[in-house]
Formats: C-alpha cells, structure tokens, sequence
C-alpha cells in the first residue's frame, strides 16, 4: 500500500517504519481487533500521504524503464496505464477506489473506516468512477 501512493522504494520503506511506530504508539486506540489489517492499512496510508504532502511528489517514469512500454509482449504497458489513470484522482478519491476494488469493502464498511456518512463514500466513488472514464475516454480519442 505504501509504495501504491509513494512510487518509490526508500519512501514506501520510510512509510512502512512510520506506520509501525504509529500502531506500536497508538495500539490503544484498536477498538475491535478483527479490523486490525484495516486499521494498519489506514495508518499506512495516512502515513504516506503526509509525507507526499511534505515533499510535493510529482513522480515520473524514469527514462531507464521506457524499455518496459515498448515491450509488446507484456501487460505492462496496461498496467501502468492504471496507475497512471489512479494517480489522477485526489488522496480521498484513490483511497476509496483501493478500499473498494483492491481490498473488496463495500460501500458500508468504507465509511466506517473513512468515519465518512455513507452517502459521502458512494458521492466521492462515483465521482472517482466518472474521473477515470472521462480519462479512457480521452486517451481512446487519441489512439
């Protein structure tokens, strides 16, 4: 999760040490332990988007890795289109989308791990959804 939002390894590490010092100081706050991994990834990601908002990331594809695109072979080029299309969205939006399609929450569970009204978490995926249609739309124009 961590190199998800930061896209780089010494960073993600960086998140990963944060997030363990945070749960060891905050383990007293875990109101119910069978949401322990929700309750971690939710530190994590607090974690790694302050310390994107404390250094202003803007990340780019490094020029060693364009070998990697012109591979045709692979489903690469598909999958950093994804993360290319996720990294448009804003930290709230992104969060909501990974909960959703990459943990399987539903909408419910969400919220309360957001501690967001339920109406906000759906208004704020659907916004996310339409983002990144607006987003395929445009670069299926292009091709």
């Amino acid at each position: 999760m961590a190199y998800v939002y930061v896209k780089n390894q010494d960073d993600a590490l960086d998140v990963v040490q944060e997030t363990a010092y945070r749960s060891f100081k905050k383990i007293g706050t875990l109101r119910n332990p069978a949401y322990f991994k929700t309750w971690l990834i939710k530190i994590a990601i607090s974690c790694a988007t302050d310390l994107l908002r404390k250094e202003k990331k803007v990340i780019h594809l490094h020029p060693e890795y364009t070998y990697l695109i012109d591979s045709a072979e692979q489903d690469i080029p598909l999958s950093l289109s994804l993360k290319d299309l996720i990294e448009t969205l804003n930290e709230n939006e992104k969060s909501i989308i990974l909960w959703k399609f990459y943990y399987g929450y539903t909408l419910q569970e969400i919220s309360e791990i957001e501690e967001s009204p339920l109406g906000t978490v759906k208004s704020v995926l659907y916004r996310a959804l339409a983002k990144l249609r607006k987003q395929i739309r445009r670069a299926d124009m292009y091709e």
